[in-house]
């Protein structure tokens, strides 16, 4: 049946930055596919109350694990608890990232192109590049070696278009918060990987794919998500369970002649 290559029962799922409010969700939407999870993020605790909260949910096997996907070290140590759980690894979505968010911005701080902190671009790099970038080379060869596999890279629209600076502009006229420049250029960066890796791995059997998402509603000003709203076809920004799909389509069977793509889940965001 056509539903059952959307399942994922006994596969192992990775999932990097699962304590966030996406990677929550990735982990759900996952475990309720019937995928055994682990749970990676900075804060071992975090970690943990996850994988029990989907053990008690979903009755799937599933652990937490603290990884800082920046250290060459820790990211070799993940795959090492992974292979000792479970033997292999089918499933791994790279989904930790640092952005400058508008609700949580600092009034009155510019984060103008023009002073914008090196420290934060480097770091931007280090997370969603270079982090991205260890964990492929790390679990994607567990996955060449076994000669089946799947990678999803959560890029963005950012990576695609740039940003509406506007959207960020006060009611009157004024701007404190601008979108940086590195957040784009580090999901821009994600997606040349992305393809560069699907084409790399393709005859081993490994696929990676992008997810991009669109802009999640999640606490900001009204007035942002009023704006942000108008500026999507689908009149609304994302909810977090909106790309629960996606990203099970891309795990599974179902997308098995899928790679080296981007899936782009905004709403409508980059069709004008």
């Amino acid at each position: 049946m056509t539903s059952q290559r959307f399942a994922l029962d006994g596969r192992v799922a990775v999932v990097t930055g699962a304590a966030g409010l996406l990677g929550t969700r990735h982990c759900l939407a996952l475990a309720e596919a019937g995928a055994n999870v682990v749970a990676v993020d900075l804060k071992e605790q975090d970690c943990t109350d996850l994988a029990l909260h989907l053990r008690a949910a979903h009755g799937r096997e599933a652990y937490g694990h603290a990884c800082d996907i920046t250290d060459v070290g820790s990211v070799a140590r993940l795959r090492d608890a992974v292979l000792q759980w479970f033997g292999r690894v089918d499933v791994l979505v790279n989904n930790a990232a640092v952005d400058d968010k508008v609700e949580r911005s600092n009034p009155g701080k510019l984060l103008s192109f023009e002073k914008y902190p090196l420290e934060l671009w480097e770091k931007a790099l280090r997370v969603n590049v270079t982090g991205t970038f260890l964990c492929c080379q790390s679990l994607g060869a567990e996955m060449a070696a076994q000669g089946r596999g799947s990678i999803i890279n959560i890029a963005s629209t950012y990576g695609v278009v740039a940003p509406d600076q506007s959207l960020y502009r006060n009611a009157d006229g004024t701007q404190t918060f601008f979108k940086s420049a590195a957040y784009p250029a580090t999901k821009g960066a994600v997606l040349a990987l992305t393809r560069f890796l699907g084409a790399y791995w393709g005859r081993a059997g490994v696929r990676v794919n992008a997810l991009s998402p669109g802009g999640v509603e999640n606490g900001q000003d009204p007035e942002f998500v009023a704006r942000y709203s108008e500026r999507t076809p689908l009149g609304r920004m994302a909810q977090a369970s909106d790309y629960a799909g996606a990203l099970i389509f891309l795990a599974s069977d179902a997308s098995d002649y899928v790679t080296g793509a981007n899936l782009i889940v905004d709403g409508g965001w980059t069709a004008w």
